[in-house]
């Protein structure tokens, strides 16, 4: 009996522990599905959400940058196709890569491997190894250092071709490393209109020229696409939520001929040579539209480069002295106020004494009988001084100003200087008069092109263009408003003027004539200050019209310190003849009729 009883209990004890861990599993058992209940029930949509939320992804379309053109339609700067490798170190350091012949490969469809044997390692190494087999000029073990991190973006490689794309997507490394769309700046001129285009940096923004200028018509808006990637990177079917397309940006169209800017360069390289010079710049001119054909000088900058990004055009910033080219506008205030005709008459001495000033010509002569014309056609400082007696300083300053002298050309360009114009009451006993000349103030190339073209355009003053259309992605083109055009001196005062140029062209019929076209110009040399900061380089410069009967072109050209050659009509002369050929070849001006009106140059 007390076995039995024994029996009986350890039975029982054992029914109990059973017992005991049956409600505990039960207990487990509800807390589980409870759980589950909960998780399917309550929690299943935000879990969804925060899976879909893990998976979602934004990705910018990039907007190409516009094109910047000739007149012609030619393109100067446009951007290509690029991309930009971009990393991602968290999933870098779990990858492994997939072994030939293995299982894995015949799931997937692809094996990873260099020249056929085993990439050798994992993680960011294994990234950088085979990321190496296509990318120039990488060291694995560098770039494996980049990529070892938690980081999630980071740009390996900038700029890479289509080309270098295709590759890096064979390599099967998507999640770990893709290409994003980007884009290169490319230029078709070299040292060409270089500094004048200018640069962008690397966010493709304008820093410097045209592109500069520009940059807000040039520049596109960036789009977008949202959708849910893969576990290899890839774009889920179907997922696409979100999306707004990219929008480039315009194409700039400028006035310049690519043609002509490129023989006016080769003009002012040859003559820099020619006549030992430092520099040249050169501004051709159409009258028909007042647009700007041609703007080069002999720097050697190519467009896009660091030295384009930061140094403007010499063609725009540089300014200097005109000096006799300055005697056009005395000429034409002296006959608008009625102070002079051009047929009056004076006796010209080689030099001559004002309130304690010498003046003097550039070369010795005895008293000369010259009219108004013949003053400007000899060039003469001691006539020009002598002509401007009864010409206040009043008069001197708004004839200046009128002309475009101290004054913005309007095309707002970046690296532009206005030149500089002294307010008439700061003037001393000498500047008054040394402004008759071209001296005393400074003006760039454009401006004193502006300056000859109001002469050539019957007195009135026009608004200079470089920008002829702006075309946006749809096709639609507009045009830069030009600005009003405005009356300076009056048409027969133009005319009396351009008869008198005319007159100084012939004194150089031997050096810068064009054959069987007349011209209207005016020379001027002008000492200007030098590296020691003394006045010992001088500025040579020509301004012409052609053909002076019928006026087409403004060509200016200017040469700073040439050491053969000497005034500016025997060296900035002849470039602008060889200037004036070729514009009337190419746009075949019909040739001119013989002159029968010169006004009398002397008496």
């Amino acid at each position: 009996m007390k076995r039995g009883r024994i029996r009986t209990s350890g039975l029982g004890q054992f029914a109990n522990r059973c017992i005991a861990i049956g409600v505990v599993l039960a207990f487990m058992a509800v807390l589980c599905l409870g759980k589950l209940i909960g998780v399917q029930l309550l929690e299943g949509r935000a879990t969804a959400q925060a899976a879909t939320q893990s998976r979602t992804i934004t990705v910018p379309i990039r907007a190409k940058r516009g094109r910047i053109l000739d007149t012609n339609g030619n393109v100067l700067a446009q951007s290509v196709e690029r991309y930009n490798l971009i990393g991602d170190p968290l999933a870098a350091s779990t990858f492994v890569p997939v072994a030939c012949d293995s299982t894995e490969e015949k799931t997937l469809g692809y094996c990873h491997q260099i020249d056929g044997q085993p990439v050798g390692a994992t993680g960011a190494a294994a990234v950088a190894r085979l990321l190496a087999t296509v990318l120039d000029d990488v060291d694995p073990l560098e770039l494996g250092a980049q990529l070892d991190g938690t980081g999630r973006y980071l740009v390996l490689r900038r700029d890479l071709t289509p080309e270098v794309k295709r590759k890096i997507d064979d390599l099967h490394l998507a999640g770990v490393v893709y290409c994003e769309l980007s884009s290169d700046r490319i230029y078709s001129t070299g040292t060409q209109l270089g500094a004048l285009l200018g640069g962008v940096d690397n966010d493709g923004v304008g820093v410097n020229g045209i592109e500069q200028m520009m940059d807000e018509s040039l520049t596109g808006t960036d789009g977008y696409e949202v959708y849910q990637r893969g576990n290899g990177g890839e774009e889920i079917p179907g997922t696409l939520t979100d999306s707004q397309e990219a929008v480039d940006g315009s194409d700039v169209r400028l006035t310049i001929d690519q043609d002509v800017d490129w023989y006016v360069k080769k003009v002012l390289m040859d003559g820099v040579e020619e006549f030992d010079a430092s520099w040249a710049i050169a501004v051709v001119m159409d009258l028909q539209t007042n647009e700007i054909v041609a703007l080069e000088d002999t720097d050697q900058i190519e467009a896009g480069s660091d030295d384009a990004k930061l140094n403007g055009s010499r063609a725009v910033g540089e300014t200097f002295e005109p000096g006799s080219i300055g005697k056009v506008i005395t000429m034409a205030g002296l006959l608008q106020t009625g102070l002079h005709k051009a047929t009056d008459q004076f006796i010209v001495p080689y030099s001559f004494t004002k309130d304690g000033q010498e003046f003097h010509d550039a070369t010795g002569h005895g008293d000369e009988h010259w009219t108004l014309a013949g003053i400007l056609q000899n060039s003469s400082n001691v006539g020009t001084v002598m002509a401007s007696e009864n010409y206040s300083n009043e008069q001197r300053y708004e004839f200046l100003t009128k002309f475009g002298v101290g004054q913005p050309t309007g095309l707002n360009l970046p690296g532009e200087s206005n030149g500089m114009l002294a307010s008439a009451d700061s003037w001393d006993g000498r500047t008054r008069d040394t402004v008759l000349f071209g001296q005393g103030y400074t003006v760039n190339a454009l401006q004193l092109t502006n300056i000859v073209a109001t002469i050539a355009n019957g007195g009135v003053r026009h608004q200079q263009s470089l920008i002829k259309s702006i075309t946006d992605g749809q096709g639609r083109s507009t045009s830069p408003d030009k600005g009003e055009a405005v009356r300076v001196v009056d048409e027969q005062v133009a005319a009396d003027v351009l008869n008198a140029m005319e007159s100084v062209a012939e004194e150089y019929d031997n050096v810068a004539k064009v054959d069987g076209y007349r011209v209207a110009s005016k020379t001027g040399t002008a000492e200007v200050a030098g590296a020691d900061g003394r006045l010992t380089s001088i500025v040579c410069d020509w301004s012409g019209i052609i053909p002076a009967d019928n006026p087409r072109f403004v060509v200016t050209v200017v040469i700073k310190d040439p050491q053969k050659g000497g005034f500016g009509g025997l060296t900035a002369g002849p470039l602008f003849a060889r200037i004036g050929e070729f514009l009337m070849q190419k746009y075949e001006v019909p040739a001119s009729e013989p002159r029968t009106d010169a006004i009398p140059v002397d008496w």
